[in-house]
């Protein structure tokens, strides 16, 4: 990517890659894995397309997920927040909201927080965003845990569907499983992946997450705040958990070593996925996939579109801002229609970018103005449309009074611009260098 300023080999059977070019593979859903010495990295194609891309440092572990035993350190009635120390370095965030009961039982009016908790006091949190910048992490007492099916929450005392099955009489069948399976007081969210499963299949993975939930409640007995009690899966069993579902053709790793981790993970899940692994160690699968001219393509701050036009990406540690111009783009009817096949192309690209780059927070979206409302809302309509595709909850807030797009996106990490690069040291962040006699304006 560019930056602008354990087991045997014959204890697993691989079906032979053909040695074709990528571009001649069409209608796949192909997972692409590659491992480094200091780094796990994973593409998502669609039609040899990247769509979703992962990476894992061995320096940065997630902590999204972690559960830990953590203490009170001060309580500020005027933020409705505490601070809570989970040993991680950085003092946790707890909002108010993350203190009372979920779903059905929280209450009207919401007590001031010093009532709910004081300092010294011990605390079962888990951590729902991770710390970014100068922030520490946020960490809350809804606790979930998720499996390959469904998420188990205990004390929510709800059954919810993911909103990606649209099916009425699945969506049906699922609550009904969900109700007859939870207790009075656990709450479960059925997950996209459930769809089609049977009563037994979703009974197995609850009982599994029951069954960790008890561990992970014993051992706050055993430990002193502030304590991990559970940490989130790595990189490779989350993916096998979340990413490699049935719909996904073909699973390439990189080598044999982590083909076999693979298939330790992948077997008690889905033993029937295990055939569709290959093993393509003659040459990087980036490269060949084409993943990393993708990646190179689409992590830079202004990007072409395949018409002459282009857009410029600008972050900031909670808003993002993206700019869409005509370009090179001069179309052939009149400039309304020119105007508008460019944003419409800049919407798909967007949507895309959204997703790859794991961008969060607000989204501000300056398309080039249109003066037809029917056009404006064809590119509401597209944006809609795509965004259904990303696991993350979007939201599309509508068109401002200025004429931009305003978007929201569940924030839980920093995106993988921030994960993979840090600060300039020569322009501090600003993408900007000081011009002769001016070098005290930018610093």
């Amino acid at each position: 990517m560019s930056c602008a300023c354990h087991g045997r080999k014959d204890q697993l059977q691989y079906r032979k890659v053909k040695q074709t070019p990528y571009i001649e593979v069409n209608d796949l859903r192909e997972l692409v894995i590659k491992s480094e010495s200091d780094q796990l990295q994973a593409a998502l194609l669609d039609d040899g397309k990247l769509t979703e891309y992962f990476v894992e440092l061995e320096s940065r572990k997630v902590v999204v997920g972690n559960i830990y035993k953590g203490k009170v350190i001060n309580v500020l009635p005027g933020m409705e927040a505490a601070f809570v120390d989970i040993g991680t370095g950085k003092n946790a965030f707890l909002h108010v909201d993350d203190l009372l009961p979920a779903g059905v039982d929280r209450p009207q009016n919401k007590p001031p927080i010093d009532q709910l908790v004081r300092s010294g006091q011990e605390l079962l949190v888990q951590v729902m965003k991770e710390p970014l910048g100068s922030k520490g992490a946020r960490v809350t007492t809804h606790y979930f845990l998720p499996g390959r099916w469904l998420v188990y929450m205990p004390g929510a005392r709800y059954v919810g569907i993911s909103r990606k099955i649209v099916d009425e009489a699945e969506r049906e069948r699922l609550k009904r499983i969900g109700e007859q399976l939870r207790t009075s007081e656990e709450g479960l969210i059925l997950r996209t992946a459930a769809c089609g499963k049977s009563e037994e299949e979703l009974r197995q993975d609850l009982e599994y997450l029951r069954s960790l939930w008890s561990k992970i409640t014993a051992k706050q007995a055993e430990v002193q705040a502030p304590a991990e009690l559970y940490h989130e899966l790595d990189m490779l069993p989350r993916l096998v958990r979340d990413v490699f579902t049935d719909e996904v053709e073909r699973c390439v790793v990189s080598d044999h070593q982590l083909a076999v981790q693979l298939q330790h993970v992948l077997e008690p899940y889905a033993a029937h996925l295990l055939e569709r692994i290959s093993v393509e160690d003659h040459h990087d699968v980036f490269a060949h996939y084409q993943v990393q001219d993708q990646l190179n393509r689409l992590f830079v701050r202004k990007i072409w579109l395949d018409n002459g036009g282009y857009i410029v990406v600008d972050q900031t540690e909670a808003l993002t801002v993206i700019d869409v111009n005509t370009g090179k783009f001069i179309g052939s009817v009149d400039l309304e229609q020119t105007v508008y096949e460019t944003n419409m192309e800049a919407a798909k690209l967007i949507a895309q970018l959204i997703r790859l780059r794991d961008i969060g927070g607000i989204i501000i979206v300056d398309f080039i103005d249109m003066n037809q409302e029917e056009h404006r809302q064809a590119i509401v309509d597209e944006l809609e449309q795509l965004i259904r595709k990303d696991r993350t909850k979007t939201l599309i807030m509508g068109w401002t009074k200025l004429g931009l797009l305003e978007i929201t996106r569940k924030k839980v990490r920093e995106s993988v611009d921030y994960q993979l690069g840090g600060i300039c040291p020569s322009c501090g962040g600003s993408g900007r260098i000081p011009v002769d006699g001016n070098s005290s304006l930018l610093r």
